[in-house]
């Protein structure tokens, strides 16, 4: 109903977009809104930007900001007196409907409206009152929602009387700086569900216009004030905005806007806006909604690597890309990106070896082309640090594997095939390289110290290699590790700069040794006496590996400051800072150089912690409708009863023996980014006695299948199959 109204009503809007560009040139051709971009790294040159980035947006309070971004205070003018209850409104609407006389309604929503004013009038707690903090934005929530929940049921004539009032707002002439009632019009406006009718883009855009290209101080108030937003409400927000930014991109009927040259600045100022909303979910603990709700999907449909392109080059100019706010780009559009980074580098190296076999007169060799690992089964570990260490200028060719003595060729399975075994023998608690927590089901990096820390190097290069050949590897670190290996996301050209250091929290601690945390967890929450009841210095016992105990300081003198109820959150911050940061710096450091060693890439800096994550692990998300839609088979058909039989087993499995099926089959229980489908799995018929398991080929996702009589035996023996599958049984 709205669009056939609102059809008609642009007829009488038609000068909407020439009279607020009139009104900006009668201003002196304003600039347009500014950029939100983040300062460049330390010690890292010509960086690009990236916009408003979740993990760099930390302010707190309008005392962190520059002097130079505290605006004058404008005196907030006098509002008008609006005596207008929630129980008020809704008695109105409810004798609208009954009697079909809305002009109660009518005049309520066409004088609240009407003006910035007019917004506070109304929805302002108290008109007294200057609700100018970042703790408290002085809005009714209730009303607003109540108001708005009721306007897209009301009569056509009350829904444009609201637009009209709001083009008023947004034509009328600043002068200054806003005041704080602005920006709680602004953050009422925001939330106007008339914005997802697609006739209503030409004013949502100026609205958005508006909003990209207020201050920074202003921008910090609007920030903290929509965390207070209730969560459906803000995922509307998001949602709306993200469906604007897609149907500018791929409008379904063109003619509805205008044409994309005279409206570019249409998505730049919404993406701005999004990111307001972004840095107020990572300001919120916890966040208020996921940071996955920030991916707009029809992104993966537009040329990517242009748009990385343009970020590199252009860098800190006004030119837009959407890699300035990489909260908007998906995980799955992010690795195209860096798998096409990645092959650019490929071949530009491949291609330069080739040039210099050449400039010396020698008969090029296709083996040039590729990253040659050569192992012995029996030192596979010492082996593969040699032949990384010693090609280390040729770590981004494509990876080629061959075990020496064996003829198979590498089409993919060898490659995977020495990824498990290594990872496998180098994460065994004797080999001592990594501690494996079963509380938290996760590894972390022994503390305890070594004369040569290559090996850590090693398996830092081994996961970038995953990251650079779409492997997905079966590691479990916990999240901090992934927060630690972007601790700069570009290695620093200052080799003295400290890599790997990140701010690290109890949170943290708890994803690693969570006996620990909670111990420390119960210290901040004792309400007793804790240097008397506890008797505890600033010194603490880190290490204990073959009989050998020590103790580190904290802090200067440390054995000789006790713990107090004035200085445990002290203690505990140093503690979580010692165990995830200090004690094992050296083995992270070299970790942190290898991993970086193979995925130095300007695309690192679009990643965050738990994309990185997924990229080296895969998705714990399983769908095995999905998989079953994507089998292959060989031996079978899809409509063969053994398969029907082990798809209805399967899709009821429980979610852990369904884990432990696709660890079983393809050595890990993680999804690639790609989903199921970028697994390859294969069905092989075996020709073999049915009382015989299932057996896995992991190498090459292969799962060989005798053909079982019947379902229950099916079951019986897939269970065992999986449930008794550690190790490999190679011929």
């Amino acid at each position: 109903g709205l669009e056939r109204g609102a059809k008609n009503q642009f007829s009488t809007f038609s000068n909407f977009i020439t009279t607020i560009n009139q009104k900006k040139e009668g201003t002196g051709n304003r600039s347009p809104p500014t950029q939100l971009v983040i300062p460049n790294i330390k010690n890292v040159r010509d960086l690009p930007p990236i916009c408003l980035d979740v993990r760099q947006k930390q302010r707190v309070s309008m005392d962190a900001l520059p002097q130079e971004l505290k605006a004058p205070i404008p005196p907030e003018p006098s509002l008008p007196i609006r005596t207008k209850t929630v129980k008020d409104f809704q008695d109105d609407v409810e004798k609208a409907k009954s009697s079909g006389d809305w002009r109660a309604v009518h005049d309520f929503y066409s004088t609240s409206f009407d003006s910035f004013l007019e917004i506070n009038a109304a929805f302002k707690k108290d008109a007294n009152l200057p609700f100018n903090t970042i703790e408290d934005s002085g809005i009714d929530a209730k009303f607003v929602n109540v108001v708005y929940d009721a306007l897209l049921n009301t009569p056509q004539d009350v829904q444009k009387s609201v637009l009209k009032g709001i083009i008023n707002g947004l034509l009328q002439e600043w002068k200054g700086p806003r005041t704080k009632d602005d920006i709680r019009a602004y953050c009422i406006l925001l939330q106007n569900p008339q914005f997802s009718n697609t006739s209503t883009y030409v004013i949502y855009a100026h609205l958005l216009r508006q909003i990209a290209a207020l201050t920074e101080a202003d921008h910090h108030f609007l920030v903290h004030w929509s965390k207070k937003i209730a969560q459906t409400r803000f995922k509307q927000l998001v949602d709306r905005l993200l469906q604007f930014i897609s149907l500018r991109l791929f409008p379904a009927k063109p003619e509805e806007f205008p044409p994309m040259m005279k409206c570019t600045w249409w998505i730049p100022s919404a993406t701005k806006v999004l990111a307001l909303f972004n840095a107020a979910n990572s300001l919120s603990s916890p966040s208020i909604i996921s940071y996955t709700d920030f991916y707009n999907s029809t992104l993966d449909h537009i040329d990517l690597m242009e748009e990385y392109h343009n970020w590199q080059c252009y860098g800190n100019s006004h030119r837009f890309s959407f890699c300035q706010y990489p909260f908007i780009i998906s995980i799955a559009a992010k690795k195209v990106i860096i798998q096409r980074d990645s092959e650019q580098q490929m071949i530009s190296i491949a291609r330069q070896s080739l040039v210099d076999k050449v400039s010396r007169r020698q008969k090029p060799d296709m083996n040039m082309l590729f990253l040659n690992v050569k192992v012995r089964r029996t030192h596979l570990v010492s082996d593969s640090l040699d032949e990384l260490a010693r090609k280390r200028a040729d770590l981004k060719k494509k990876l080629k594997v061959t075990f020496v003595g064996e003829a198979g060729l590498d089409m993919g399975g060898l490659t995977k095939e020495w990824f498990l075994l290594l990872i496998r023998q180098i994460f065994h608690p004797d080999y001592g390289m990594f501690t494996y927590h079963k509380d938290s089901h996760c590894h972390w990096f022994s503390s305890f110290k070594c004369d040569n820390y290559s090996e850590f190097r090693l398996v830092g290069a081994l996961m970038g290699l995953a990251v650079y050949n779409s492997i997905t590897l079966d590691i479990r670190f916990p999240p901090c590790c992934y927060k630690k290996l972007l601790s700069p996301p570009i290695v620093p050209c200052d080799h003295n700069t400290l890599v790997g250091i990140c701010d690290v929290t109890l949170e943290d601690l708890i994803q690693v040794m969570p006996e620990l945390a909670h111990g420390l967890s119960e210290l901040l929450a004792y309400e007793g006496n804790v240097e008397e009841d506890f008797y505890s210095t600033f010194q603490v016992v880190f290490q204990e590996e073959f009989g050998v105990i020590k103790s580190y300081n904290l802090k200067p003198n440390g054995d000789k400051i006790p713990v107090t109820n004035q200085n445990r959150k002290e203690y505990v911050q140093l503690y979580v800072d010692f165990l995830l940061n200090k004690s094992i710096y050296k083995q992270f450091a070299a970790f942190y150089y290898g991993f970086h060693s193979v995925c130095a890439s300007y695309a690192l800096l679009l990643l965050r912690p738990e994309e990185v994550e997924i990229l080296v692990c895969g998705s714990p998300e399983l769908d095995m409708s999905a998989l079953q839609r994507s089998t292959q088979y060989e031996g079978y058909q899809k409509t063969d009863l053994t398969i029907r039989y082990f798809w209805d087993v399967v899709l009821g499995f429980s979610l852990d023996l369904q884990k432990k099926l696709l660890h079983f089959a393809t050595g890990s229980d993680r999804v690639p980014v790609g989903g199921m489908a970028d697994l390859n799995f294969k069905i092989s018929k075996s020709e073999t006695s049915t009382n015989w398991l299932p057996v896995a080929h992991t190498c090459f996702n292969q799962l060989c299948l005798p053909p079982y009589k019947n379902k229950k035996e099916l079951k019986q023996k897939l269970i065992i199959g999986i449930s008794n599958a550690e190790g490999f049984g190679l011929e």
